[in-house]
């Protein structure tokens, strides 16, 4: 336990120095002809929670790494989800290509989820990673707050309760990591999907935190694995599943 605590702190730590280099900075599409990948920070962060994923899909071939931004103010997941769905129709013109990947953390997991569930994304997406996403919610948002955004993550709100409902259609894999000593997503089973028309693997990562998954070495490498080209496909990493 202390030590999970301490490998938590010491990426909060790191997170929050690399936190201003994210400001106002988003990844922009650099090259044509390759099949985007879109990540999505969590409320309130930015690019910086994904720098060492960034780091090692450019190593392995994928990509390009692409940005989406948001404001914590713009009022709900679905105001998001659908200012994602317009930048991913531009990104499809720009490349050339059909559709695009994403990878969410936290919240930004489920502003993809959303888009790909709610507003026929799945056309557009072939697969979405999200870390670390309250997908059954967390009781951690039943603190009083003013941003919509953090009450749509109470257990059993609208939100949830619709993307709870049918999928028929939805061809996107879903691929959730949660960590089983997650401080924010509370319990951190609410970390992984459940959903019975939904094509989902669940992976528990032992001993990661909130922020510690996100540059967790099976996480990154997974994903790697996951998106890298074809033509440069190696084995994938055993994995643990829920």
């Amino acid at each position: 336990m202390l030590r999970n605590m301490a490998v938590e702190l010491a990426s909060m730590v790191n997170h929050l120095m690399r936190y201003p280099s994210g400001i106002g900075h988003h990844w922009a599409m650099t090259q044509q002809a390759r099949r985007p990948l879109v990540v999505l920070p969590g409320l309130a962060d930015n690019t910086s929670v994904f720098t060492e994923l960034k780091i090692a899909l450019e190593a392995c071939g994928a990509g390009p790494v692409v940005s989406f931004s948001y404001s914590p103010l713009v009022g709900k997941v679905q105001t998001a989800a659908a200012r994602l769905a317009d930048q991913i129709e531009q990104l499809c013109v720009i490349s050339g290509e059909q559709q695009v990947d994403l990878v969410g953390h936290s919240l930004g997991g489920l502003i993809a989820r959303y888009y790909v569930q709610r507003l026929g994304g799945h056309t557009r997406v072939e697969t979405a990673v999200t870390i670390g996403t309250p997908h059954g919610g967390t009781i951690a948002a039943r603190l009083p707050s003013p941003l919509p955004l953090v009450r749509q993550l109470r257990p059993g709100s609208d939100l949830l309760t619709e993307l709870a409902g049918p999928a028929p259609g939805c061809t996107t894999r879903f691929v959730a990591y949660a960590g089983d000593t997650d401080q924010v997503v509370l319990p951190s089973r609410n970390g992984l999907i459940d959903h019975p028309e939904l094509d989902v693997r669940n992976v528990v990562v032992p001993g990661a935190g909130h922020l510690a998954l996100a540059v967790h070495h099976q996480v990154i490498s997974e994903i790697c694995a996951l998106f890298r080209p074809r033509d440069n496909v190696e084995d994938i990493p055993a994995q643990r599943s829920a």
